[in-house]
């Protein structure tokens, strides 16, 4: 068994260097560590960022399931689409309960969500993995733009 700390450690660095990029240049950027990402601001003339959101039923395609677009904030994506085990012929995904230690039941295969910073929208995004079946009433509690796939 591994604990993995990386995801909060990642959204946390992704707003960090956006921040910085903000600080020392006037220039629009997308920070984007390994689908976890903020923008410092819209790009020229008011445009958006234009983010896919990978397809989850065929990852080895790379191919996205939406396109968003993105003035400003943050997007993060949870999900077993590339960290997953498999026992006894069952799909298991990578975020284990703390209620009992075992992956989460009925979780979404894929859970994005926008937020002012990274690291916000990466707890949601995780919060919602963690509501399993409820996740979608989760995420409209909380007011947030979200794309799930099951």
């Amino acid at each position: 068994m591994q604990l993995d700390f990386g995801g909060i450690g990642k959204e946390y660095a992704v707003d960090q260097a956006a921040q910085i990029l903000a600080r020392i240049s006037d220039a629009p950027a997308l920070v984007n560590f390994g689908g976890d990402l903020a923008t410092t601001r819209a790009r020229a003339g008011d445009r958006p960022w234009r983010v896919g959101i990978e397809d989850v039923s065929n990852a080895a395609r790379r191919q996205a399931a939406r396109l968003i677009e993105l003035h400003a904030g943050a997007l993060a994506t949870s999900g077993d689409t590339h960290r997953f085990v498999t026992a006894n012929g069952e799909r298991l995904p990578h975020i284990l309960d703390p209620r009992d230690g075992f992956p989460v039941r009925g979780a979404p295969r894929s859970v994005t969500v926008a937020a002012p910073t990274c690291t916000n929208a990466g707890m949601l995004s995780t919060l919602a993995m963690l509501h399993g079946a409820g996740a979608e009433a989760f995420l409209q509690a909380e007011g947030v733009r979200h794309w799930i796939q099951r």
